[in-house]
C-alpha cells in the first residue's frame, strides 16, 4: 500500500485539485487499529447544507427471453420447366455445312436475295435491311469492312456515312473510284446492335456469303479494312500494327491489311500509316498485273 504521507503522491493529488487531510481519532492508540479519514476540501463548489444519502439499490437485469424459433416454411412445389416454344414464323437456323453448301452454287442475283432474306443468326432481329455489297462485279480490287453502321442499315449500301466518305477519299488517293474496278462488301451483312464488333457465331453465319462473293468476283487483290475483317478473311488473331505491309492470302487471292476508316476518324495520326498501306497495295497490284 502506498504511503499517504509520500510527498510525490501529495503533489500528484494537488495537481488534480485534491488535498487529503489525515487525523488520528481521539483515544485511539498506535496498536494497528488507527483508521485514516481522508477529507477532500478543494473540489466542492456550492455544496448543499445537508446531503441525504440515497442508498444504492442494484437494478435487476432484465432476464433475456430465449428467441422464438419458428419452424421453417414448407417448401413450395416447383413447377416443371417447359422449353420455350419456337414461334412458327421464325425458321430454324440452317446448319453451317448445309448453309455453306447451298450458298456455294448461287449466282449474284440469288446470292443477293438470300442475303436480304437471311435469318441465319440473331442480327436479323434488329436490322432494317441486310447490306449485300456494291460495286463493279468484275473488279480487280475488293475492299472488305467489318459490318454495316446505322446509315448503311438505313440505305442498304456499305460505307455511306462519314467512314464511307473517308473511304472514297482513300480510293481517290490511289486513282480508284467507287463502282469502277472496285467492289465493297462487309464481313457481316446486318448491323450489330450499337455498332458493336460482330460475335464469332455471327461472323461464321455470314462467312459463306463473303466467300461466294469472292468466288464470283475473282478479284486480283483484297484489302481488309480493320481487325474484324482481317480476322474473318485470315481465320486467325490479327493485330493491324503487326500485319501492315505484309501479304496474306484468302482463297488464293492476295490480301493486305489496313485500318478501318471509322478508326481513322477517331485516330487522325494513323492516317499517314493508312496511306502507306494503300501505296503498298497499289505496288502489289501493279506486280500482280505485270
Amino acid at each position: 500500500m502506498s504511503d499517504p504521507h509520500d510527498p510525490k503522491r501529495a503533489r500528484l493529488l494537488a495537481e488534480m485539485g485534491i488535498k487529503p487531510l489525515w487525523r488520528l481519532r481521539d483515544g485511539e492508540a498506535g496498536d494497528g487499529a488507527a483508521t485514516a479519514v481522508a477529507v477532500a476540501d478543494a473540489v466542492v463548489v456550492d455544496a448543499p447544507a445537508e446531503v441525504v444519502a440515497t442508498p444504492l439499490v442494484a437494478t435487476p437485469r432484465a432476464v433475456e427471453q430465449p428467441a422464438t424459433v419458428r419452424p421453417p416454411a414448407p417448401a413450395m412445389p416447383v413447377a416443371p420447366q417447359r422449353p420455350p416454344a419456337t414461334p412458327a414464323s421464325v425458321p430454324a437456323v440452317v446448319a453451317p455445312a448445309a448453309h455453306a453448301a447451298a450458298v456455294a452454287s448461287m449466282d449474284w442475283d440469288t446470292l443477293r436475295q438470300t442475303v436480304l432474306d437471311c435469318r441465319a443468326c440473331g442480327l436479323c432481329k434488329q436490322r432494317k435491311q441486310a447490306v449485300f455489297g456494291v460495286g463493279d462485279q468484275q473488279a480487280d480490287w475488293m475492299f472488305v469492312g467489318e459490318g454495316p453502321g446505322a446509315e448503311e442499315d438505313e440505305r442498304g449500301d456499305p460505307f455511306v456515312g462519314q467512314a464511307g466518305k473517308l473511304l472514297d477519299n482513300m480510293l481517290a488517293a490511289i486513282d480508284l473510284k467507287r463502282g469502277q474496278d472496285v467492289y465493297i462488301a462487309n464481313a457481316v451483312k446486318c448491323r450489330p446492335p450499337g455498332n458493336r464488333t460482330p460475335e464469332p457465331h455471327e461472323t461464321a453465319a455470314c462467312h459463306p456469303y463473303l466467300a461466294r462473293q469472292v468466288e464470283l468476283l475473282q478479284p486480283r487483290l483484297i484489302v481488309a479494312l480493320g481487325r474484324p475483317a482481317a480476322q474473318t478473311l485470315l481465320n486467325e488473331e490479327i493485330k493491324i500494327s503487326a500485319a501492315r505491309g505484309k501479304r496474306f492470302q484468302y482463297m488464293g487471292v492476295p490480301v493486305v491489311v489496313t485500318y478501318h476508316p471509322a478508326y481513322l476518324l477517331r485516330n487522325l495520326t494513323d492516317k499517314s500509316k493508312a496511306w502507306e498501306d494503300l501505296c503498298f497495295a497499289q505496288d502489289l497490284m501493279a506486280e500482280l498485273k505485270a
